[in-house]
């Protein structure tokens, strides 16, 4: 089994900056891509950025040039450095990972999802 598990959510003020954390744990072999998505109530969940194994990132077109998303291959993490937060950047954020675990099966694996709040 793998489990993800964010940190650094919370309410910022807009125009203020957050840094979420992922770390993926349990039987795992390899983790191919690994992104964030986010969700509003009544709305389905988006992409916000992913990253593979090679680091080549994608991003929505909404969050380019504000949002940079990296991993620590050596700690099985992600982050999301999010700048320049607007009200509309408000939403639950999930981890999501690919992964090849120790019993050579591939899934897609989820985390808890962290809130993200930007008011003033």
């Amino acid at each position: 089994q793998v489990q993800l598990v964010e940190s650094g959510g919370g309410l910022v003020q807009p125009g203020g900056s957050l840094r979420l954390s992922c770390a993926a744990s349990g039987s795992i072999s390899v983790i191919y891509a690994m992104g964030w998505y986010r969700q509003t109530p009544g709305k389905q969940r988006d992409m916000v950025a992913e990253i593979n194994s090679a680091g080549v990132t994608n991003y929505v077109d909404s969050v380019k040039g504000r949002f940079t998303i990296s991993r620590d291959n050596a700690k099985n993490t992600v982050y999301l450095q999010m700048n320049s937060l607007k009200p509309e950047d408000t939403a639950v954020y999930f981890c999501g990972a690919v992964v090849r675990s120790s019993d050579s099966r591939t899934s897609r694996y989820w985390g808890q999802g962290t809130q993200v709040t930007v008011s003033s």
